[in-house]
């Protein structure tokens, strides 16, 4: 089976970058094992919070030329970068996927960091968020005084006492009451079904959601906040809308433990987009047993199609890193398995984590090697028709830095735009 550009991974970057080449004319073919990232989804995306020194980022194009090298920003340049992130809120747009940001410095095309509600109570910094999302403007500057936060009974995975600690530590006033759907209370019989899909799922009927509205009108007395889990909108954001209509306050959709609704729904939609663009997506399915012609791939196969060899004249790697299983590791060497492509990491392996949970972990920012056109290394040398895109590009610590989807999006558009320029 012969394609233009093959991509190996089902998340943002592999998406984003089949998306581009498809519709600019390009046979793809995306390979997916099955979850990745999105899955782990906030409903926001980084650009960068924060430099590698840990200084906090307000304008993220602003602050480019601080980060290293080996960057992936720094590779595809400050001036590139800022052209993708203001095509950014119209590509997601053109998918479903509607994106907003605070407002935007007069004379620049691109929102700066706003702050975002964190399921532990705690403002983080994030340049774009989905539409059920609520970004604020700064951290400082609250306008609410008193909030209601409201759970459904039984439901674990959304801990609304450490919102209202966190609420609290800023100045704002809270309480917690819980509410019974008759259809939710069915899920209860079995824990593992007690969970944000089989809840949103179940939130999607209409008496449902409208149930739960009416419930909540009923138990505000003088809040002009409420906070619910953001299980609302799983098939339709339009939801979530109806249900800020029907709640005479504020309402904000703050994420549960994964898996997240916002980040299945991206994905849903993601793929939705590269289907009817013409392209092929294998689901449940893993790469493997490359063929090599000289510096260039040759060819792939997959663990469900067996001996059938998967040809193209391009290939993206963006199956992720550890966290993915883009990257495996041994007690003394970290690998790419696919390809066996070079990877970066510290020889020393008491440098790959720091015992402070909270500190910047090494482990987070290892990759595959690469050039400035993000072609991967193998053997030293470079593949000539391989690319990387998302978090396994290495160079920086999305999980630390807050750039993970900022990274997953620049690399995908710059390896898009090389592939269809033949570079």
């Amino acid at each position: 089976m012969r394609f233009d550009t093959i991509l190996i991974g089902g998340g943002l970057a592999s998406l984003v970058c089949g998306i581009k080449l498809q519709r600019a004319g390009q046979k793809c073919l995306i390979v997916s094992a099955g979850q990745n990232a999105l899955h782990f989804s906030s409903g926001t995306f980084g650009l960068l919070g924060r430099l590698p020194d840990g200084t906090a980022v307000s304008n993220p194009l602003e602050e480019l030329g601080k980060l290293p090298g080996t960057h992936p920003y720094s590779k595809i340049g400050p001036v590139k970068v800022s052209e993708y992130a203001a095509e950014v809120k119209d590509f997601f747009n053109s998918c479903g996927v509607r994106l907003h940001g605070v407002a935007a410095q007069e004379g620049s095309e691109v929102s700066p960091n706003g702050y975002r509600l964190t399921p532990m109570g705690v403002l983080q910094p994030s340049w774009l968020a989905m539409e059920d999302v609520t970004l604020l403007p700064s951290k400082d500057e609250l306008k609410w005084r008193k909030a209601l936060i409201v759970n459904f009974y039984g439901f674990l995975d959304f801990n609304a006492s450490f919102i209202a600690e966190g609420l609290w530590k800023i100045g704002v006033e809270s309480r917690v009451e819980t509410v019974k759907i008759e259809d939710v209370e069915t899920l209860r019989k079995n824990p593992a079904d007690m969970r944000s899909v089989g809840v949103a799922r179940l939130m999607a009927k209409e008496k449902n959601w409208k149930d739960f509205g009416g419930m909540v009108r009923g138990l505000l007395s003088g809040e002009d906040l409420v906070i619910v889990p953001a299980v609302f909108g799983f098939g339709d954001q339009v939801i979530v809308e109806w249900l800020r209509e029907m709640i005479p306050a504020d309402v904000m959709f703050i994420g549960t433990m994964p898996p997240s609704v916002p980040g299945i729904r991206t994905q849903i939609l993601l793929k939705k987009a590269f289907e009817s663009a013409g392209g092929t997506f294998l689901p449940g399915d893993t790469a493997l047993d490359p063929l090599f012609s000289g510096t260039s791939v040759a060819g792939i196969h997959t663990a469900n199609l067996g001996s059938i060899v998967l040809s193209a004249d391009r290939y993206v790697l963006a199956s992720g890193n550890l966290f993915g299983k883009g990257l495996e590791a041994t007690p003394n060497r970290v690998y790419e398995p696919v390809f066996g492509l070079d990877t970066d990491f510290p020889a020393d392996r008491s440098k790959w984590c720091d015992p402070d949970f909270f500190a910047l972990q090494e482990f987070a920012g290892f990759g595959v090697l690469c050039d400035d056109s993000f072609k991967a290394f193998k053997d030293g040398r470079t593949v000539d028709n391989l690319y990387v895109a998302g978090a396994e590009v290495g160079g920086c610590n999305p999980l630390y830095e807050g750039s993970g989807a900022g990274v997953s999006i620049m690399t995908a558009m710059s390896v898009a735009d090389s592939i269809l320029h033949g570079n």
